[in-house]
């Protein structure tokens, strides 16, 4: 937008007889788009070396639109952009220094809270990239609060959250992610993973709430049925969740072809339903 605006600054050819009059209409005209942009929500992933391929951006950017009504920008955090849709905005991944022997925990992930988040204000609704979209986002935005996670289906009597979907307000939490820069190595051995980790903190700021428990639903926990039911029925679509959360094996692609995982315990059958969402 910037670049556009300087670029009709300083053309030659005037808009208008008076320079300086067309140089007021197009800071105007800047100002008003800066002010729209402002307003609109934020809808943010990350996609980092080679375990999601674009194609698992693309369809999450088109879940989106088929979900959201309110004018909002959809922006990729990545270091590779290739293969992403026009349409998506993409911005350079944060760097964090991570060792590369260290097992993959979602640290990355943290950096989403650094005091400027590119070129992004307000506040941002973080979703994974190996989600199934099956309703409005509407409500994620409507609900009241700072900071919201979805309460880990696992750890019930604790405060964890699963950070496949959450949101927060930008640059209000650097302090978190300075925080694990500077003690990293005592962070990873007290909390297993960066969602742990980001729990705890928000807890400790007393700001940490939960979205609706019907909303975000587990397709191990919520979909799958129990072995040996697995093999004769296929997977159940949870009543009223708007987002299913693939946790581990399958991902959304291997459960619409059909999967066995290991000993044959979590057998998925081809999943139709996820199909019709999981889709551009």
């Amino acid at each position: 937008m910037l670049k556009l605006v300087l670029t009709i600054w300083n053309a030659d050819e005037l808009f208008f007889e008076n320079g300086d009059s067309r140089k007021y209409f197009i800071l105007l005209i800047y100002l008003l788009a800066l002010k729209i942009i402002r307003s609109m929500e934020n809808i943010i992933c990350m996609k980092w070396g080679a375990k999601y391929s674009a194609d698992y951006v693309n369809i999450l950017a088109e879940m989106v639109r088929r979900n959201m009504s309110r004018p909002y920008r959809f922006v990729c955090f990545t270091e590779n952009s290739s293969g992403l849709k026009s349409d998506i905005e993409v911005r350079p991944l944060p760097e964090m220094n991570l060792a590369e022997h260290l097992p993959e925990r979602g640290w990355r992930k943290l950096t989403v809270l650094a005091e400027k988040l590119a070129d992004l204000e307000g506040r941002a609704l973080f979703l994974d990239l190996d989600i199934v979209i099956l309703g409005s986002l509407e409500p994620f935005f409507e609900v009241s609060g700072k900071f919201r996670i979805i309460h880990d289906w696992d750890f019930k009597r604790k405060s964890i959250g699963n950070s496949s979907v959450f949101r927060f307000e930008i640059g209000q939490h650097s302090d978190i992610l300075e925080h694990f820069l500077t003690h990293g190595k005592s962070v990873r051995a007290e909390y297993r993973n960066e969602q742990a980790y980001l729990s705890h903190a928000m807890q400790a700021k007393g700001i940490l709430e939960y979205w609706s428990e019907e909303w975000c639903r587990s397709f191990k926990r919520h979909c799958l049925l129990p072995f040996p039911l697995n093999y004769f029925a296929k997977p159940r679509q949870p009543a009223n969740a708007k987002i299913i959360i693939f946790h581990g094996n399958p991902n959304p692609d291997t459960a619409i072809r059909g999967y066995v995982g290991k000993y044959g315990f979590r057998a998925v059958l081809p999943t139709s339903w996820v199909a019709e969402h999981w889709k551009e």
